[in-house]
């Protein structure tokens, strides 16, 4: 299977917004870009680093990526660091979002295989740098590039022997850079790695299940992020006085056709409760447990294809975060519509989407440039969850050549206003 589109380190917009409740101005936004290690670092085998499983998926057929290129050596910003912050400064940013690699640092996954001190040394390195020329470092534990040692042993995130390797990981970052990092990720949209990568099987490690596979690692996901945040809550937070994250926003903004508008929580349902809902109010959506439920009822299995939280994983899991992040790309139109009951994680949404032919495209098919979505999908999320501390990590724009504004007629300036402007209302969504 082919990815129609070239490996890219994408730039990204990364803004801090305090309040939804009152206006937004410039000043209180955090500027910079994020990438994340696999698509700039390269040396993919230098200095002790283990293989990650993307390392093995590009090698796999040879056709994964369109033009068959990997990250062996990508941006070579692990030999190139001090460059890249270079060019950062001359953006004028005042923030810089990356992510750690594992296997870099436990080229095999676990404390007992071993720690790479090379490989923590490089991200200390990257961190002084940051801080050297006044850039606040965010990072990231997890983005994607899971050790293979553990993939192979256990098929990684389907079982749950993956967890307490990912928090000693944890851990260990916060030991080595809890006193300069202020801001902490978990995981980096894990619906894409999580259905892309185990339902689709166009991104690694490359498995095709739809039905259940894919909610067992959501389940793993959220029990894991939540032991590590209660590790960082207990030693690390209250003696540096550091934020740590909840796992980060996959979805896009949604907006229903005014026919078919539903208050029903179809893309909150299946969507979002990798991420926020059971973070924030310790549970998964009844409505979501219960069309679940039903369909796998109808489907004639003996129970639901849903994993189920235990009281202990309820508790540790409500308020295990200090901020939402949300990364925002683009909209579609989503339509409620009754689907097949042995379908999988697509069908169990009810829902079909679509994309307007009026909006401005991009270098990517699916990628319409909407900056109205990224103001809606910030204020729904504020109103429907209490006003959390509000990261939107990321607005991308892609083009295969050229600047972002080919085609478009908007500019940036234009793009980002829409998230500047006052809600028309804050008491409901419009």
């Amino acid at each position: 299977m082919t990815l129609q589109m070239p490996l890219v380190a994408a730039i990204s917009l990364t803004l801090l917004l305090t309040s939804m409740s009152r206006q937004c101005t410039a000043q209180e936004f955090i500027w910079g870009t994020a990438t994340s290690s696999y698509q700039i670092e390269g040396a993919w085998d230098v200095d002790g680093k283990g293989m990650s499983i993307w390392d093995e998926f590009v090698r796999r057929n040879g056709t994964t990526i369109k033009d068959n290129s990997t990250g062996d050596i990508a941006c070579r910003s692990y030999e190139k660091y001090k460059e890249d912050v270079q060019l950062l400064k001359q953006l004028g940013v005042n923030g810089y979002r990356f992510s750690i690699s594992w296997p870099r640092v436990l080229p095999n996954g676990t404390l007992a295989g071993g720690i790479n001190e090379k490989g923590i040394q490089y991200y200390v390195n990257l961190v002084d740098e940051l801080l050297a020329n006044g850039i606040q470092p965010m990072a990231t534990l997890y983005h994607w590039d899971l050790p293979l040692t553990l993939q192979n042993e256990f098929e990684g995130w389907e079982s749950e022997q993956i967890i307490p390797h990912f928090v000693d990981y944890a851990k260990l970052m916060f030991e080595k850079l809890g006193d300069k990092v202020k801001w902490w990720i978990t995981f980096n949209e894990p619906w894409v790695f999580n259905v892309v990568g185990n339902g689709e099987g166009r991104h690694a490690p490359g498995k095709k299940e739809l039905k259940t596979t894919l909610y067992i690692v959501g389940h793993n996901l959220l029990r894991a992020h939540a032991k590590a945040y209660r590790i960082y809550e207990k030693d690390f937070k209250p003696r540096r006085a550091k934020l740590a994250s909840r796992s980060m926003a996959p979805t896009s903004c949604r907006r229903t056709r005014p026919a078919n508008w539903t208050r029903k929580p179809l893309r909150d349902g299946v969507h979002v409760w990798l991420v926020l809902r059971p973070g924030v109010l310790r549970r998964l959506p009844e409505e979501m447990k219960t069309r679940i439920g039903n369909k796998s009822a109808a489907a004639g299995l003996p129970k639901s294809r849903l994993p189920e939280f235990t009281a202990d994983e309820k508790a540790e899991l409500k308020g295990s975060s200090d901020f939402f992040g949300l990364n925002y790309y683009t909209s579609s139109i989503a339509e409620h519509k009754i689907l097949s009951n042995d379908g999988g994680y697509y069908d169990d949404q009810d829902l079909v989407s679509s994309l307007d032919p009026s909006w401005p495209g991009s270098g990517s098919i699916w990628l319409k440039v909407t900056p109205f979505g990224i103001r809606e999908g910030i204020k729904w999320l504020s109103e429907r969850y209490d006003n959390p501390p509000l990261w939107s990590r990321r607005t991308e724009f892609l083009t295969m050549t050229g600047p972002p504004v080919t085609n478009t007629g908007l500019t940036s300036t234009e793009s980002t206003s829409a998230t500047l402007r006052r809600p028309r209302t804050s008491s409901s969504a419009t």
